[in-house]
């Protein structure tokens, strides 16, 4: 049973890794709340406050020109019963290079709080005011928005608004409330975070630290409890080391400066150079060793005995096992900073959970120190399986870049091939067919090492159809999509699906399951009106990946299929195309401000201003004057939920 646990965990690693998803949505990351501050008889504060979802900005109230729109207020004060007195006050705020406006601006985030004095002449119970506002994260800026705020004399109350709304509420929030898909997002972080604690537990630099670490609580300290006790604030110490090292990465890179770069082509080359590192520090290439004259020192300090004594024993685990967890730490924070917000302190609370865990319940329950496995090679071979794990992930990072670019350096079969190298080199290993250099001698293969091997060895065996066409629907949104492909329809067939030439009207081109697709939104019009049928707008990306298992797991289901293949017309406008529009083209956005130099940038922008959405895929169907004809949607891997919403759409139409 222990090996079998020792060595399918890996797998499931990579399995939880590939069903996290983020699903596209309509964002509404600010909420508005209002209060007023009396000073004396006759002055007040109007107190407006801005609470924003992690990972977004508010901007100031002076902007450069060509940057995002400034918030404003405006004060009714048409009636006369009250006067302004001087400007609207706003906090300090975080003056930094904005990556999206490429100048320096002002901005809030988490929350913003701006006070507008006035001096009362008659009474009054309540005054209006509007505020104009826009709000962007990292990658993306959100229509500019006008919210109507109203500040109450009656009672003490504040008001709360958000999308226009103005509700009463007893107090002010003291945080902002996260949004359901941010939660879950938090959680898969913390999640897969843990299991990568897990696994490190399982490597040759933690695993035989639990039996000798506990046993030295237990012997030195005069009583059980006393033992339990250090053992437990050992635990406790790793995870606070972990934390604070989170908390740091947090503090240095900003609650968001790394959030949604899944299609920057440099974050992704960057990732792909990290886990390759990674990978062949796992395989034994090299170690990740830090100083040793750090772990000299901390050692010396252990010696000391009490709380400090036991806090360095903790600080030097998280040293001397660096070699082993450095490169799953560095790949955790790396993914959690990306999400952005306090990820990264979500992930190492997770990671630290799984390490101290151990420690904790060993010494509570000593006897069960003697069911644990002996150390031996099969802890080096979970490194091992962990550096194959992160070199075949590494290339699904080069491969965004690649898919980004459209430089077709990585297509389909390039890529299955790759995988199908590594996780066939993968399953030669653990058949004990191939040895690395820190391997132990193997004699023999224990039950649970050959349970994995033929695992990988049949996921192998999967993979190969897909380089004739098959569509591994296990691993879709992984390879690139497969019309991105040398031979779109499978080796020895280039003429089609069915084997016949496909008649292409102006403009339009090949999509995925052989659909008639275009990608420019005019000359899709154009023939939707030639034909007279519906259009489905379709809001993709190059690395999308939920956009790839639409396309690979709902798309072809038949009754979808033949909807999008025979009674509306198919438009896939691909926001992370980075094609320079020729420069007459070229133009400032009227909702972000900012100048919209490539197809990519167009088509969000479009996205933006018409329907006030950002994420993808997301899917709008229209008749020919572009007017809806249902609510649109999103990421739906329920084939019969998104059969339903195209037969109501084309039903409207008709």
């Amino acid at each position: 049973m222990h090996n079998t646990v020792r060595f399918i965990f890996p797998f499931l690693l990579i399995i939880l890794s590939f069903s996290s998803e983020i699903e596209a949505q309509v964002v509404d990351p600010i909420k508005w709340t209002t209060e007023t501050e009396k000073i004396s008889d006759t002055e007040y504060l109007l107190i407006s406050k801005a609470t924003l979802d992690v990972g977004w900005h508010l901007y100031s109230q002076q902007v450069p020109d060509g940057g995002p729109v400034a918030t404003s207020f405006m004060y009714d004060d048409s009636n006369g019963d009250f006067r302004i007195v001087g400007n609207t006050k706003e906090e300090e705020g975080k003056v930094i290079q904005d990556p999206v406006f490429e100048m320096e601006i002002k901005y809030f985030e988490n929350s913003a709080i701006f006070k507008q004095k006035i001096e009362v002449i008659e009474e009054v119970e309540r005054i209006q005011a509007f505020v104009e506002y826009m709000v962007c994260d990292d990658t993306r800026c959100l229509p500019p928005e006008e919210e109507e705020l109203t500040f109450n004399f009656t009672e003490k109350t504040t008001a709360e608004t958000s999308t226009g709304s103005v509700t009463a509420v007893n107090s002010i929030s003291p945080e902002a409330e996260s949004s359901a898909s941010e939660s879950r997002g938090l959680l898969t972080i913390f999640f897969l975070s843990f299991l990568g604690g897990f696994a490190a537990l399982l490597t040759p630099c933690v695993f035989p630290m639990i039996p000798m670490t506990v046993s030295f609580f237990t012997k030195q300290s005069k009583t059980r409890a006393s033992g339990i006790k250090n053992a437990l604030l050992y635990g406790l110490f790793i995870i606070v080391i972990y934390v604070v090292l989170g908390s740091v990465v947090t503090a240095i890179f900003g609650a968001d400066s790394l959030n949604a770069l899944s299609t920057n082509v440099v974050f992704n080359l960057v990732f792909f150079a990290l886990l390759v590192f990674f990978a062949c520090s796992f395989l034994g290439a090299f170690e990740l060793v830090l100083p040793s004259s750090w772990a000299t020192k901390i050692d010396s300090q252990a010696d000391r005995g009490g709380l400090i004594g036991i806090f360095f024993m903790a600080l030097a685990l998280a040293i001397v096992s660096f070699s082993c967890t450095g490169p799953i730490v560095g790949t955790l924070l790396v993914e959690s900073a990306s999400k952005g917000g306090i990820a990264p302190i979500v992930g190492m609370l997770g990671f630290s959970l799984a390490i101290a865990l151990p420690f904790a319940l060993f010494a509570a329950f000593p006897g069960w120190l003697n069911s644990l496995p002996k150390s031996g090679g099969w802890l080096n071979t979970v490194k091992v399986v962990l550096g194959f794990l992160e070199l075949a992930f590494a290339f699904k990072f080069l491969s965004n870049a690649d898919l980004v670019l459209q430089l077709h350096l990585l297509e389909r079969e390039t890529f299955l091939a790759i995988w199908i190298a590594i996780f066939g080199v993968l399953a030669f290993y653990l058949f004990g067919k191939i040895t690395l250099p820190h391997d132990s001698p193997l004699p023999h293969i224990s039950v649970g090492r050959l349970g994995l091997g033929l695992f990988v060895l049949a996921f192998v065996v999967y993979m190969i159809p897909g380089l004739w066409g098959a569509p591994l629907q296990w691993i879709s949104g992984f390879p690139p999509p497969t019309q991105y492909s040398e031979s779109p329809y499978g080796v020895g067939n280039s003429k089609g699906v069915a084997g016949t030439s496909i008649e292409l009207p102006d403009q339009a081109e090949l999509g995925p399951l052989d659909l008639i697709t275009f990608k420019d939104y005019e000359a899709g019009m154009a023939y939707a009106k030639k034909v007279n049928k519906p259009v489905m707008l379709d809001f993709t990306g190059y690395a999308c990946v939920n956009c790839r298992k639409m396309e690979e797991r709902v798309w072809p289901e038949p009754q979808v299929q033949q909807v999008l293949r025979d009674e509306l017309v198919l438009i896939s406008l691909y926001v992370d195309d980075k094609k320079e529009l020729p420069e007459a083209e070229q133009y400032v956005s009227e909702t972000t401000g900012k100048k919209i130099t490539t197809i990519g940038n167009m088509w969000s922008d479009f996205q933006i201003k018409h329907y006030k959405a950002n994420a993808q895929p997301y899917y709008v169907l229209i008749n020919n004057q572009g007017e809806n004809l249902n609510d649109p949607t999103a990421y739906d891997p329920d084939a019969e939920s998104y059969l339903n919403w195209l037969k109501e759409g084309i039903k409207s139409y008709n």
